[in-house]
């Protein structure tokens, strides 16, 4: 049986775990919210974390917070910071719009954490100095979604973009078939694709770092309503400078705090970058598995890694599984995106209520992305296989290498006798010996699958 201590909140009396650090506050949010059973994510606890250090300091650095108290609090959340005292923070992420129980939560802890060294802290009138929910929620939403793009995405996509770099170099002289509409086209390398892949990510790169940059205004000191009632008006810029300091990021503080706590459009803008991640690292995914199709009627150009059986019934089958886990990643991203949008649109007058889910799902998705592109990157791009021989052999009998014709012997010529190439199963060039009236130098010449990859004239 779980022994209880008896906590009071402006509401009354609540029975609380007795070895549990959370007070009355966290324990109806826990009682009250029974709805999937996931707590907020550690980042997002350990930003709050961050908040509640720097606003110690800052309270303290303008004479609002006794030097006792602003140590106390310090430690405490030190300690937080370390991953010390994880299984404290179990509200559930569908709770209160403004994430008032989340933020409770942190601020009965560190107190309980503090106390533990003798100073009596208060979660409200110490912890929580200056602050409010409505802007602290805000803020961890913007630090943590920066810190975990800054930490673990981006360095997965430029290790992506180191393996695709990697291969192209490998492959800049295998020739393939292009393909449009599904349907056979002129030729282009494999080191063009992938380079295409890598361009990609490159773009992507740029577009999140231009999102981090727009949440790195950060609200805090707006309180309530954006107004900063009850913190000084020095307490943001106070707050600014311990938090680079405690964070290692240079943070700024936004201009017109209402912007950041009466909407999202910053975290929504990142969820958008998120999600065109998501449809590149498809993209590619969905080439990298018809590349992979056969090994006999497919496309089989390239041989995947095989990495578990692929049937409980059909022996010796192999599928390209890591395509499909990060297939499932990016439609699993799209959806979470979709609804931090819809969240985004919860705003009425000067806050948002949706600002848990927002926090969550911006993580989720930070996440799920950083493993998926670094498992393609591992276990599938690195390892892939070139099937040269059907590479060269399909290559040289496409009709459509007669494109390359055109400028000489006109589209409807070149059209004739690419019809004719594909109906009697003929090699194209030796239909253009007989109809062109072109030696067969020049034919080899113009239709040279390499050099048709360069582009321009012949």
């Amino acid at each position: 049986m779980t022994d209880y201590r008896t906590e009071q909140d402006s509401l009354g009396e609540v029975a609380v775990p007795a070895e549990a650090l959370w007070g009355a506050q966290t324990q109806r949010a826990i009682d009250n919210f029974p709805v999937s059973g996931q707590p907020m994510p550690a980042e997002f606890i350990k930003a709050v974390v961050l908040v509640k250090w720097s606003a110690a300091q800052a309270n303290a650095s303008l004479g609002l917070l006794d030097a006792p108290y602003r140590d106390a609090i310090v430690q405490a959340c030190g300690r937080l910071s370390m991953g010390e005292f994880a299984d404290q923070f179990p509200v559930d992420r569908y709770q209160t719009g403004s994430g008032t129980s989340t933020n409770m939560n942190v601020n009965e802890v560190v107190a309980a954490i503090a106390r533990q060294q003798g100073v009596d802290v208060h979660p409200n009138d110490h912890v929580n100095m200056s602050q409010s929910s409505n802007d602290v929620i805000p803020t961890a939403i913007h630090i943590s979604s920066v810190l975990a793009v800054k930490n673990k995405l981006l360095p997965a996509i430029s290790h992506l973009r180191g393996v695709i770099y990697q291969r192209e170099g490998e492959l800049a002289g295998q020739v393939k078939t292009g393909r449009t509409h599904l349907m056979d086209a002129m030729p282009v390398t494999l080191g063009q694709e992938l380079k295409t892949w890598r361009e990609q990510l490159a773009a992507v790169e740029k577009r999140l770092e231009a999102a981090m940059d727009e949440l790195a205004d950060l609200p805090q000191g707006g309180t309530a309503v954006g107004t900063g009632v009850n913190a000084a008006s020095e307490f943001a810029g106070q707050f600014i400078k311990f938090l680079k300091i405690n964070s290692g990021y240079s943070f700024r503080s936004l201009n017109h705090k209402f912007v950041a706590q009466s909407a999202v459009d910053a975290p929504v803008a990142l969820s958008a970058q998120l999600r065109g991640l998501a449809v590149v690292l498809t993209k590619i995914a969905n080439d990298l598995r018809w590349m992979n199709s056969g090994p006999i009627h497919g496309l089989s150009e390239i041989s995947l890694p095989a990495l578990q059986p692929g049937s409980s019934i059909m022996p010796g089958k192999v599928n390209p599984v890591i395509p499909e886990s990060v297939a499932m990643v990016g439609a699993q991203v799209m959806g979470l995106d979709n609804a931090v949008a819809m969240a985004g649109q919860s705003g009425n007058f000067q806050l948002n209520v949706m600002l848990p889910l927002v926090g969550a799902n911006l993580l989720d998705m930070i996440g799920l992305l950083a493993n998926a592109t670094t498992m393609l990157a591992d276990k599938a791009i690195q390892g892939f296989t070139v099937n040269a021989d059907n590479l060269n052999a399909g290559v040289g009998r496409n009709p459509v290498l007669v494109t390359a014709l055109n400028p000489e012997i006109g589209y409807a010529l070149a059209a004739d006798i690419a019809k004719e190439a594909y109906r009697t199963g003929r090699p194209v060039i030796d239909v253009a010996e007989e109809r062109s009236g072109l030696s067969r130098q020049r034919l080899e010449e113009l239709m040279d699958p390499l050099k048709l990859t360069r582009g321009g004239l012949a």
